[in-house]
C-alpha cells in the first residue's frame, strides 16, 4: 500500500481548491473559493485579499457552498458572479456575490445576503487584508464614518488593540506615485493587527467588536455590503512574478546562535510516547514541555510518565502548569489562599519528578479578553510567580501565555517578575487553506520583535506551536474534524501528517533561529501533532494501515536539533514567501536548510555557500521510505548551484 500524492503533501484526500486568475489591464487577482487573493497592480501587491466571510458563534469560518458561478473576462475587465450558502445542522445563511474588475485598475466586490434561519454569528461580512511587505510602518490615510480624514501609519510593532476604528476608507501608496484607496460600505469597519494571530496582514473587518457578539441575523433579514478599490497616480509594469529561480545568498556573518529545540508532551499522549521512546530519542530534542492541567484530572501518574519520558529521551523537563484559580462556584478568582492550594496540589503531584523550568498560567488566561474589556479575576503576575518559586525552588520560573501571542500582547507580564517569557502559536486560527497556513510565517519577524521590545532581555521561549489547534481561546474547544479536511480551528489538522506541515515547521525554525530565540517548542511527541505515529481516536489515512513509524515533521525537528548552539549565518532570499533558508555552521560543517512553502516546484540558486558535499531531501519521492523508517538515508546527488525543490520539499545541504 502506497500513499497517494495528496496524502503525502497534505495528509488528506480533500482536493486542493482551484484558483482562477483574473486580469483587467494591469489589475490582476486570483479567485479562490469565491474570494480574492493577491490583488496586484502592475505586478505590485496592492492587497493580500478581499473576502466575504461567515463565522459561527465560536469564530469558526464556514466553507461556503458555491453555485451558479459565472466568470466573464474581456479586454475591458472581468466580472464574477455566484450564489453561496453557509450552513450547519442548526442554521443557514445565503448570499449573492458580484466582483467587477476594470482596466483602469478599479474593482468592486459586493454581496447581498439573507438569513434562511435565525442565524447566530460573531461576524458576517467583508474582510480586507493589507499585506506586510512595503506596508509595515508606512503612511496610511484613514477616512472615518463621520467624514473625518486622519493621516497615520500602519503599526510597526504588533498592535494589541485596534489601530483604526469607525473606518469608511483606507488609502496608501503601493508604489512611488501610485495610491490605492479602499472604500468599505454596509456598516462601520475597523482594523485589527492580524499579526497577533500569525496572519500575514492587517485585517479590516465589518462590524466593530464593541458591538455585542455573537449576534443574531433574524430569519429573512437581508444585508448589503461592498468593497471598492480605486487608483490615483500612474502605474508602471513591475517584474513578472515567479520569473527565474529564487536566489538564496549566504554571507559569512554571524547573526545568532541556534536555539534549543523541544517537543510538547500532552499528558494524554505521554504513554504513547513512552511506547515509541527509541524512535523519539532519535529526534534529539533538548527538552520536553509537559502539559499539566488539574481541571482535566491530571495528577501524579501523569507527572511520573513525564519523568519516565524525560529519562528515556535524555531530555530536560519543562512543566507547563495551568493553575485553576477557581472559587467554589467555578468562577475565576484572585484569592491568594486558593492560589496557594492549587499550587500545592501541582507541587505534590510532581513529587519525585525534576523540572528544570516551570511555567504557570491561571486558567482564566487561556481564554481571549478583547481590547477594552476587563480581564477576569486572577492572581497578579508577582503572586503567581512567587507561589511557583516557592513550590519549585530549584527551577527557573516563567510564563506569559499558553495560548497565542495575541493574548500575551494584550496582557504583558512585568519582565522583572519572570525568568523567561513564553507564548504558543497556531497557523489555522482564521483560515484553513494551504496558502493561509504557509503565509503565517511572514508574521513571525514582527511577533519576535514585539516580544523582545517588552520582555526586558529575558530569554524568549516558544511554547508548543503546531499546525493542529490544541486549545481554542476564542470558543469552547477546537473543532472536531471527522471528515479530515482543511478547516480553521481544527483540533486535528491533516497537514500535521503531510509534507506541508513539515515545511511549515522547518520555515518556523528558520525564522526563530535567525531572530535569536532561546528555545522553540514545535509539534509533539505523539497525538494530532505527534512526530511519531501512534493510534488515535481519529483516522490517519495511510498511516493507520501502512505500519508507518514516523510523521514527516520528525525530519525538520531532527535536522534543527542536531544544529544546537551552531552559528547562524546571514541569509538573503529573493522569494521569502516561497522558500525559507537557514544557514548554520556547526562542528566545522556548514548546513543550509531550504524549505519550499508552496505547492509548485521551486528552483533555488545558491550563492556564497560553497561546494555542496552532501544533500538530503524529504519530498514525495522519499516520503514513504522515511515515514516507514526515519533512519532511511535521504541522500541525493547535487551538482551545480541550483537545487530543484518539489512542492513542500525540505533540502538539507552541507559543505
Amino acid at each position: 500500500m502506497h500513499p497517494s500524492p495528496s496524502i503525502m503533501l497534505f495528509g488528506t484526500e480533500e482536493p486542493v481548491g482551484a484558483m482562477t486568475p483574473l486580469k483587467a489591464g494591469m489589475l490582476e487577482a486570483s479567485l479562490d473559493a469565491g474570494n480574492l487573493r493577491y490583488i496586484t497592480i502592475g505586478g505590485t501587491e496592492a492587497l493580500r485579499g478581499i473576502a466575504f466571510l461567515v463565522r459561527d458563534k465560536n469564530w469558526g469560518t464556514y466553507n461556503p457552498e458555491i453555485s451558479n458561478l459565472d466568470i466573464a473576462q474581456s479586454d475591458d475587465g472581468f466580472t464574477v458572479t455566484y450564489d453561496a450558502v453557509c450552513r450547519d445542522d442548526e442554521q443557514s445563511f445565503r448570499y449573492a456575490a458580484r466582483i467587477e474588475g476594470r482596466a483602469d485598475g478599479s474593482l468592486t466586490f459586493s454581496a447581498e445576503g439573507e438569513a434562511l434561519t435565525d442565524f447566530v454569528t460573531n461576524r458576517t461580512g467583508f474582510v480586507v487584508l493589507h499585506a506586510l511587505a512595503g506596508v509595515v510602518g508606512e503612511p496610511v490615510t484613514v477616512e472615518h464614518t463621520d467624514g473625518r480624514i486622519v493621516e497615520s501609519r500602519f503599526p510597526e510593532q504588533v498592535d494589541p488593540a485596534c489601530p483604526f476604528q469607525d473606518i469608511r476608507a483606507l488609502s496608501h501608496e503601493i508604489a512611488p506615485g501610485l495610491t490605492l484607496s479602499c472604500r468599505m460600505e454596509g456598516d462601520a469597519f475597523e482594523m485589527e493587527d492580524h499579526r497577533n494571530w500569525m496572519d500575514a496582514s492587517y485585517k479590516t473587518y465589518v462590524r466593530p467588536l464593541a458591538k455585542p457578539w455573537p449576534y443574531t441575523i433574524a430569519r429573512g433579514e437581508t444585508t448589503t455590503q461592498s468593497v471598492t478599490l480605486t487608483l490615483a497616480g500612474a502605474a508602471s509594469a513591475g517584474a513578472a512574478a515567479g520569473a527565474g529561480p529564487v536566489v538564496v545568498t549566504v554571507a559569512d556573518e554571524t547573526i545568532a546562535t541556534m536555539p534549543r529545540i523541544g517537543l510538547a508532551v500532552p499528558a494524554e499522549h505521554a504513554q504513547a510516547a513512552l511506547d515509541r521512546a527509541d524512535l523519539l530519542r532519535s529526534v534529539g530534542a533538548d527538552y520536553l514541555v509537559c502539559g499539566f492541567d488539574p481541571r482535566k484530572g491530571h495528577g501524579a501518574a501523569d507527572m511520573r510518565r513525564f519523568g519516565d519520558l524525560g529519562k528515556a529521551l535524555g531530555a530536560e523537563l519543562v512543566l507547563e502548569a495551568i493553575v485553576p484559580c477557581l472559587d467554589a462556584d467555578g468562577d475565576p478568582t484572585a484569592d491568594p489562599d486558593i492560589l496557594k492550594h492549587d499550587m500545592a496540589l501541582i507541587r505534590d503531584a510532581a513529587d519525585g519528578v525534576t523540572f528544570a523550568r516551570v511555567a504557570v498560567s491561571p486558567a482564566s488566561d487561556l481564554k481571549c479578553t478583547l481590547p477594552g474589556s476587563i480581564f477576569p479575576p486572577a492572581p497578579s503576575w508577582q503572586d503567581l510567580f512567587a507561589e511557583a518559586r516557592a513550590a519549585f525552588p530549584n527551577a527557573s520560573v516563567g510564563g506569559g501565555m499558553f495560548s497565542y501571542f495575541t493574548e500575551l500582547n494584550r496582557k504583558r507580564p512585568p519582565a522583572e517578575a519572570l525568568d523567561f517569557i513564553c507564548h504558543s502559536g497556531c497557523p489555522i486560527v482564521h483560515a484553513g487553506d494551504d496558502i493561509s497556513v504557509t503565509e503565517t510565517l511572514e508574521a513571525l519577524p514582527s511577533i519576535f520583535t514585539t516580544v523582545r521590545a517588552f520582555a526586558g532581555g529575558k530569554p524568549y521561549w516558544i511554547f508548543p506551536a503546531a499546525v493542529s489547534m490544541r486549545d481554542n481561546p476564542y470558543g469552547a474547544v477546537p473543532a472536531e474534524n471527522p471528515d479530515n479536511i482543511r478547516q480553521a480551528m481544527n483540533r486535528v489538522d491533516p497537514r500535521d501528517r503531510g509534507l506541508l506541515g513539515a515545511a511549515w515547521y522547518s520555515g518556523y525554525l528558520a525564522h526563530a533561529a535567525r531572530a535569536g530565540l532561546e528555545a522553540v517548542t514545535l509539534a509533539a511527541v505523539a497525538g494530532p501533532s505527534g512526530v511519531v505515529y501512534s493510534p488515535q481516536d481519529h483516522a490517519q489515512p495511510w498511516f493507520d494501515d501502512a505500519g508507518a513509524a514516523a510523521m514527516p515533521s520528525l525530519f525538520p525537528l531532527r535536522t534543527h536539533a542536531a544544529l544546537k548552539n551552531g552559528r547562524v549565518m546571514r541569509t538573503d532570499t529573493t522569494g521569502p514567501r516561497d522558500v525559507q533558508a537557514l544557514a548554520v555552521e556547526h562542528g566545522g560543517t556548514r548546513t543550509l536548510v531550504l524549505s519550499n512553502l508552496t505547492g509548485t516546484p521551486q528552483p533555488v540558486r545558491i550563492e556564497g555557500f560553497g561546494s555542496v558535499t552532501g544533500c538530503a531531501i524529504l519530498d514525495e519521492t522519499s516520503f514513504e521510505a522515511f515515514c516507514r523508517d526515519p533512519a532511511t538515508p535521504l541522500r541525493r546527488d547535487q551538482t551545480g548551484p541550483v537545487v530543484e525543490l518539489a512542492p513542500y520539499a525540505i533540502a538539507v545541504l552541507t559543505v
